[in-house]
């Protein structure tokens, strides 16, 4: 783990896995849940009978769980490079048959090619290394005619919106995640939002992916985006 970016990340989830959760919904308004069902309800729906799925940078595990609780004849796999994550992971998975959870990197899968029907990372993307790479060891390991999405926070495209989500996620977000013994950490979540990719922007990098009939769709004004496509 030589990058800069990708050591502070793991640091930062290392010491906030514990209450992860919890200070989601706290910091979404308790939106995240319905956020995170227009991925799991696309899943479910779109990938075929007896399929694998790969979740990639699964933290603890939630998308995961409904995705194998949704579908139990699908096998999922979630993979996350942070021990601290994986263990909430595991202490969740109530011995699913059909779910396992494996440590590994986004940047470099230890699958084959065409391992999977589908795969998915939600709210990880921004805080990898190299978005390119992660979306294109993703493609990688997708069967031809599957399916890849990724749901993550953006700064919202409205410009009435934005000074509003800005003061929220700059100054009162990481308190409420984080109190005051986690607010850098949570400073951190909001700095790597910032830094990422528009929604056009991710779109475009899916296409560049090899990534066919790419659709997004929005909550929250556009703080919320996902964005998937097709191998």
């Amino acid at each position: 783990m030589d990058n800069v970016k990708e050591r502070q990340v793991y640091r930062v989830f290392e010491q906030i896995a514990d209450g992860y959760d919890r200070a989601n919904d706290r910091i979404s308004l308790g939106l995240q849940k319905s956020w995170k069902r227009m991925l799991t309800g696309k899943l479910a729906a779109d990938t075929p009978a007896g399929a694998g799925v790969l979740d990639v940078c699964c933290g603890t595990g939630d998308i995961a769980l409904a995705a194998a609780r949704l579908r139990p004849d699908l096998h999922i796999t979630g993979i996350d490079f942070s021990p601290a994550m994986l263990r909430a992971a595991k202490r969740r998975a109530e011995r699913l048959p059909n779910l396992r959870f494996e440590e590994g990197s986004a940047m470099q899968l230890p699958y084959p090619e065409n391992s999977f029907a589908a795969a998915c990372i939600s709210f990880g993307l921004r805080n990898t290394a190299d978005y390119g790479r992660v979306l294109g060891e993703m493609r990688r390991v997708v069967q031809p005619g599957g399916y890849l999405y990724c749901l993550d926070s953006f700064v919202p495209e409205n410009p009435l919106v934005r000074p509003f989500y800005r003061l929220y996620f700059r100054h009162l977000m990481p308190l409420l995640g984080g109190g005051r013994k986690n607010a850098p950490s949570y400073r951190w979540l909001y700095q790597s939002t910032e830094r990422f990719l528009r929604r056009r922007g991710l779109e475009a990098l899916f296409r560049e992916a090899g990534l066919r009939k790419v659709q997004s769709e929005c909550r929250m004004f556009g703080a919320c985006c996902l964005v998937w496509g097709r191998a």
